[in-house]
Parts: structure tokens; sequence; C-alpha cells
């Protein structure tokens, strides 16, 4: 038992990867799965689809690898995170599509609690903000919309979690109802100094305590998968949301050290040690990861829209057939015309905040091509990322993002890592294992099963595939920041 499987569930596709006990990737497998848009700002998946391709990609790559259930010493899982899914206890069956992270429909409910002066409360115990990117608004909207919902948790009859907790119960044919500290830090009910369910934070979102699941570290025995699944039971032995993850991945293991991962958006999480800070900047104060009971602390910054945008340039506007022509299409945009895209599709996150935003385009022509809208997609992502840069320099000091690991989809992109090095004005580095999600995931499942080394080490053994040193003159960066700033404040319904 040498082998650890890694499940990936994200926001478009669910990812499996089969590694060894050095940790390299040695086979894989991948499947979308379709995104429901019901209402504008609306964002739904069918938990069935979350549950059906995580089942088939794993599948798929223990049998690429040649391997079976008794060659695996552990399966790590990570996940999208404060997307909500709530179910029945006795039967396992959904009574709503999970309401995805992306989804604003809760954005009134969020700004009522606001000007009752609930959101110092929420940030005190939580470290989070008032918005609805975070679970407890979503679970509250299910219970009030879904008819005898409420009464049906309050008895006890329903159980909610995030995708982690979902896929653990399904996998452990509902033998485990568990989430594991960093999944738990995202649902706005958590309190992050003490790692535990807060009652105020209950009371405050009208969650019945009765549906929540247990809390664990992220390394820890999680139960073990039905025999039928996998011909064999297999362990369950590491759980931690998608960023998280990805922390680990990139070995950011110290305070200081800065990750930035490009996916469906764009999350930076800057490692912040033994005590979480309290952001000016209304940046997120999240825990990092919890092993042995101890936790570690990170402030993020997220981004909802990052490889969304190429996305919707190919199935929203129909101008790109993949994502891969982005970047040639990009390097022959034409240098007069400068298209600023503000990809507020459903709102803008940090350090905005701005859940009513949608996106706006600045600086059309009628020469406006689909190269210049390319450039100001991929542009858009490398702005996006220096305003989290620069809010993380006003709470942790200027060391913050002094040099970028990066990874997620969107890196294999080399015109897109290089604009983001020059608007930064700061090194980014790509690792020589891009999925570093379900590496961490990997990671954690491979210390409970102990074949993988301590934090320290295990972050010794990381290593650069490529470094993107600025090339771009400061005048010209701030220029183009500065025009970024002023598309902003025009998108912005908050001035």
């Amino acid at each position: 038992m040498t082998h650890i499987l890694a499940l990936d569930q994200g926001t478009t596709s669910t990812r499996a990867i089969v590694f060894d006990a050095a940790l390299t990737p040695r086979a894989s497998a991948q499947a979308e799965f379709p995104q429901h848009f019901p209402r504008s700002g609306w964002v739904e998946h069918d938990p069935e689809d979350l549950w059906r391709t995580s089942l088939e990609t794993m599948r798929a790559a223990l049998g690429r690898a040649g391997l079976a259930a008794r060659d695996i010493a552990g399966i790590g899982i990570t996940n999208q995170r404060e997307t909500v899914v709530v179910w029945e206890r006795a039967t396992g069956t959904p009574i709503h599509r999970a309401i995805v992270w992306q989804d604003r429909r809760t954005a009134e409910t969020c700004a009522r609690l606001a000007a009752e002066g609930g959101e110092a409360l929420v940030t005190t115990r939580t470290g989070l903000l008032l918005d609805p990117y975070f679970s407890a608004t979503k679970i509250a909207w299910i219970l009030d919309h879904v008819e005898g919902a409420r009464a049906a948790a309050e008895a006890g009859a329903l159980a909610f979690g995030t995708v982690d907790t979902f896929l653990l119960w399904r996998l452990t044919g509902g033998a485990v109802h568990a989430t594991d500290a960093t999944n738990a830090a995202r649902t706005a009910l958590c309190d992050i100094r003490t790692g535990r369910w807060d009652e105020e934070m209950l009371a405050l979102f009208r969650v019945p305590r009765a549906m929540l699941p247990e809390i664990r570290d992220c390394a820890a025995e999680f139960g073990a998968t039905r025999a039928d699944l996998f011909g064999a039971p297999i362990a369950v032995r590491g759980l931690a949301g998608d960023q998280q993850a990805a922390t680990l991945g990139q070995g950011c293991v110290a305070p200081g050290m800065m990750k930035s991962t490009y996916g469906t958006g764009c999350f930076a999480l800057l490692n912040t040690g033994e005590a979480p800070v309290v952001s000016r900047a209304r940046l997120l104060s999240t825990i990092a990861w919890q092993l042995d009971g101890r936790r570690s602390y990170a402030l993020e910054g997220a981004i909802f829209v990052a490889g969304a945008a190429v996305q919707w340039l190919r199935d929203g506007l129909g101008v790109i057939r993949n994502a891969a022509e982005t970047a040639a299409l990009a390097e022959a945009a034409d240098p007069a015309q400068r298209v600023m895209l503000v990809p507020a599709f459903t709102g803008l996150g940090a350090p905005w905040w701005d859940a009513e935003a949608r996106g706006a385009l600045y600086g059309l022509t009628r020469g406006t091509s689909p190269r210049e809208l390319a450039r100001a997609a991929l542009e858009s992502v490398g702005f996006q990322t220096r305003d989290l840069i620069e809010a993380m320099r006003r709470d942790w000091g200027a060391a913050a993002g002094s040099v970028l690991r990066v990874d997620g989809g969107m890196t294999a992109s080399d015109w897109a890592m290089q604009f983001l090095a020059d608007i930064l004005g700061a090194p980014v580095d790509r690792p020589a294992v891009t999925e570093t999600t379900a590496l961490g995931a990997a990671y954690l499942a491979a210390l409970q099963a102990g074949i993988a080394p301590a934090p320290a080490d295990w972050a010794a053994r990381w290593r650069a595939e490529r470094r993107f040193a600025p090339r771009m003159a400061a005048e010209e960066r701030e220029r183009l920041y500065a025009a970024w700033q002023d598309a902003v404040r025009r998108t912005l319904t908050r001035r």
C-alpha cells in the first residue's frame, strides 16, 4: 500500500490522480459536468453529477495506473469550497441542487445583516465577511425555499455538507458525516480560533446545529469506502478545501510564503503562521490547515472570475474554440487599443466585495477584435491579482508577494504568467508539478498513512519548473494598473 489516490472535485470538472510513494503523479482522469444558471447571478450543480464524476474518475485513474484498492494507502479529497449540499439522512438524497460558491442569490440577506450591524461579529469569529460567497446564507436559503426543509433540519432528518462532506458521506455509505477545519472555516459558522461550530453564528444565520458535520484535522482517519465501490475498502485519510490543499502542495508552510491558484476563480493565500491576522484591507483570515489539533492560518484574497473569463470567450461569445488560443491572440492584439475587461459576472470579490457589480468592457472601438478581447481577459487576471497583493501588503507588509508561486490551469499560458510578473513587478514561479491542489490532498493522506514527511521536510522537496521575471518598465506597469483601477471604479455599485 504505497500509492495515494487524490480526488480534486472542482467547480467545472472533477479530477482524480494516483500518486506514488514519492508523491509523483502516475495516472489521472478528468471529467467535466454541467453548470446550471437558473437566474442571473445564480449558479448551481447537480450533486449527483459531483458524485458520478468523482466515482468515475477515481475508478479510471486506478485503472490507468494498473492498481487495485489493495495498493492504495489512502484517499485524499480536496474540493470547491463554500458550495452547499443538503440531503436526507435516511436516503442520502439531496433536497435541492448544490448552491455554488459563485452564487449571489443571498446578496440582499447579507446586506440586511450588515445593515443590522452583524458583520463585525462575523469577521471577529470567522475571519470572513458578510457575503453570499460563504456557505451560511446558502444553507438558510435552501431551508427557507424547500417545503418542510427547516422543520426536517431542526428534527435532525437533514444533513448539510460542503462538497467534501457530501462525497465522504457517499464514499462511506453514510457511515461518516464529517468535514475538516479548512472547509468548516469557509462556512461563516466556525470560530477559527477554536476550530468549532459557533452557536452565535448558527443563531445569526438560522442554521440548525443538528445538520452540521463533525470537524476534524485535515490529516485524519475519515473512515473507509464501501467495499463495492473499488473492490475493497480504501481508507480516506485527508480532507482540505482546494485552496488550502494547493498551499500545502506549493510547499508554502512558512509564514510569509504565498501562492495563487488560477482555476475558475483565483485565490491567493499568504501564510501568516499560528495566529490569525485581522485584515484592515477586507481580506479574509482563514485556517490554512489543522494537524494534530494545531491550526495554521492564512490571509486570503478571492477573485471570482479568472479562468471563467476565458470560458466566457469560448462558450458565451464563441470567439475562441479552446483556451490555448488566447495566448496567440493576445500576442497579436493591437497595442494602440487598450480594452479593459472587469469580469464581475457574479460580483467582485476581494478587496472590493461588491455582490451587485456586473461585468463590463471598457475601451471598445470599431477595430476591437477577438485579439483584444483575449488580451483583456488574460490581463484581467493579472490586474486582479495585483489588487490582492496590494491589499496583503497593507495587512502584512511589503514582503507579501515578493515571490509568487502559481498553479492551476491558466498557468500553462506563458503569456499570462509573463504579464502577471510584469504587472506585479515580482517573480512568478511555476512549479514542476502543476496539479498542486491534488498534490496537497495526496500529501495529507500520505502524512496520515505514515509515508510522507513532516511539513517542513515536505516543503524542501518543492521545485520550480520556470521562473517568470518582470520585464515591463515601471512607468508602463503603473500606467496600465491606473487604467485598471479606473475601470473597476466605474464598475462598482458601492462607490
